[in-house]
């Protein structure tokens, strides 16, 4: 099975906050957040044009999405994407959702992630 991905226009900055700090109001305005909480810490992905006053953050990614809607029978998706950028040395931060999943990578190193799913069959879609 041939997989789309397509990359999502925004920069986007990943927060931490401590696990008791309560969801910044600001981050249901993003156009893209995804928000985990844990028992250890509260970690948000949202675009780089909302401010967030986080204990950390680390802003300069880019987001690859797998396109369409995934079925929850399908395996290896995340893996096989996760392995092809761990083989050209490209650190990644993976959110999955009910419907598909999502790679970010360091803005400075989308293209050589772009050029190595290009190399292993992905097909982008513009």
């Amino acid at each position: 099975m041939e997989l789309q991905l397509t990359l999502l226009e925004n920069s986007f900055t990943i927060h931490r906050f401590s696990s008791n700090q309560k969801v910044p109001n600001q981050v249901y305005e993003s156009p893209f957040y995804s928000i985990s909480k844990t028992y250890d810490e509260l970690s948000i992905v949202c675009t780089s044009t909302t401010q967030l006053k986080s204990e950390k953050s680390e802003n300069g990614w880019s987001c690859i999405r797998v396109a369409g809607s995934l079925d929850f029978s399908l395996t290896g998706i995340l893996s096989k994407i996760s392995a092809i950028l761990a083989e050209a040395e490209i650190s990644i931060f993976a959110i999955s959702t009910f419907d598909t999943d999502y790679i970010l990578v360091k803005s400075e190193k989308l293209p050589s992630a772009r050029e190595a799913l290009l190399a292993d069959g992905y097909a982008f879609t513009p």
